[in-house]
């Protein structure tokens, strides 16, 4: 007599096993690419590295810092997907990811869109809102250098809905960031979108190369200010030596 077939059984040869579990099939994997080629013109490149240089080196102790890879936020769907010019996600501390995936990490605080006419993503600009929307990101800001004039937009989360900003003029407070977005003029990509710590952006975050060259000022005026001080230790040197003479000599013109 055949025994009966037991609900949940797994059949022979079909058994999967992670650890101590048994699966009743094998998983059927996802792919989520990490990377597409898109056309880039070296002033966008110039613009997000920028950025993305001044993020890392303030905020890599604290943050995980992203620069155009791609945003997964529905495991089901590998096309549910943004690749922000940067990105920040607080609290944590950076390490070198291919893809962000918020179902494992958590969506980001912070995205950052620097428009490009050569780039097909920027085209339809509704429909890359609305996947922000559904992304869950906190604050969205939106920099647009080959508009006339220049244009900077921020969208914060407000009650669960992405909602812009009223943003006049080229600087507004960032609400997850300690520090204010700005656009600076620049002679290699006529403006960047910078963080300062004032809104007028006289104390801007520094890049690595403004950084070094800060220490190297920094080194080259503290050698100075040693130099100014030998120099004066020499000159009174020389004074006290010149009043003893000067002394001795009028000692011996009295004796």
């Amino acid at each position: 007599m055949t025994a009966p077939k037991l609900e949940g059984a797994v059949e022979p040869g079909t058994a999967f096993s992670v650890g101590e579990h048994r699966y009743l099939r094998a998983p059927r994997p996802i792919h989520f690419p990490d990377f597409e080629l898109v056309p880039e013109s070296k002033r966008h490149l110039w613009q997000r590295t920028t950025l993305y240089q001044i993020l890392d080196l303030a905020f890599s102790q604290t943050a995980a810092i992203g620069c155009d890879q791609f945003v997964y936020w529905d495991p089901t769907d590998p096309s549910q997907c943004l690749a922000p010019d940067a990105f920040v996600r607080l609290g944590v501390p950076d390490d070198q990811f291919r893809s962000w995936k918020v179902w494992e990490r958590g969506a980001p605080h912070v995205a950052v869109e620097i428009i490009s006419s050569e780039d097909a993503r920027d085209r339809n600009w509704d429909d890359k809102l609305e996947k922000y929307r559904r992304l869950g990101i906190q604050e969205l800001v939106r920099f647009d250098p080959e508009s006339e004039p220049m244009s900077l937009r921020i969208w914060d989360r407000v009650e669960g809905d992405l909602v812009e900003r009223a943003v006049v003029g080229w600087s507004a407070a960032s609400q997850c960031l300690p520090g204010f977005w700005v656009v600076v003029e620049d002679s290699r990509a006529r403006g960047l979108l910078r963080l300062s710590h004032d809104p007028e952006g006289k104390h801007l975050y520094p890049t690595p190369a403004e950084r070094e060259a800060e220490a190297r000022q920094r080194e080259a005026e503290a050698r100075q200010r040693e130099a100014e001080a030998r120099q004066r230790e020499a000159e009174a040197r020389a004074a006290a030596e010149r009043r003893i003479r000067e002394l001795e000599a009028e000692l011996r013109r009295r004796g």
